[in-house]
């Protein structure tokens, strides 16, 4: 497990390491509400070239922003229901998939399943200050 302890103007460092180090599977993204889990989707977004607004689908569920990159988030309907939907079968797309909320249950579904997976585990130290654990499972 890697950690990291960065001012949001910093979050460059580990944006360039997930990009070099995961370039396909499913991003697990925990922490409270308000820790940056939709900030880092943008800026892995910007850095894989998707320009256009980055937003939370928390009421949608999933956005497509281009043809490799996707971004989820089951907190309003949790995961039974995002496998109940068939969701899991989207997350076998080649690309990069974002799941805010995202739990460790989820993680063991998907390595069981062949998926590799990157779980970070977003905690706010201050306004400008997180700490990224960082957690590497490779089916």
């Amino acid at each position: 497990m890697k950690s990291y302890e960065l001012k949001l103007s910093e979050l460059h460092i580990l944006i360039e390491d997930v990009a070099e180090n995961f370039k396909n599977g499913v991003v697990i993204l925990q922490g409270d509400l308000a820790c940056g889990k939709t900030t880092f989707v943008k800026e892995m977004a910007k850095k894989l070239g998707y320009g256009a607004d980055v937003t939370s689908p928390t009421f949608s569920l999933q956005h497509c922003y281009g043809d490799k990159i996707f971004h989820y988030d089951i907190y309003n309907h949790g995961l039974e229901h995002f496998i109940s939907l068939g969701m899991l079968e989207e997350l076998e797309k080649e690309g990069l998939h974002f799941v805010e909320w995202g739990s460790d249950e989820l993680v063991a579904i998907l390595t069981s399943a062949g998926i590799d997976t990157l779980t970070i585990k977003i905690e706010k130290i201050s306004d400008d200050m997180r700490k990224y654990r960082v957690e590497y499972a490779y089916a």
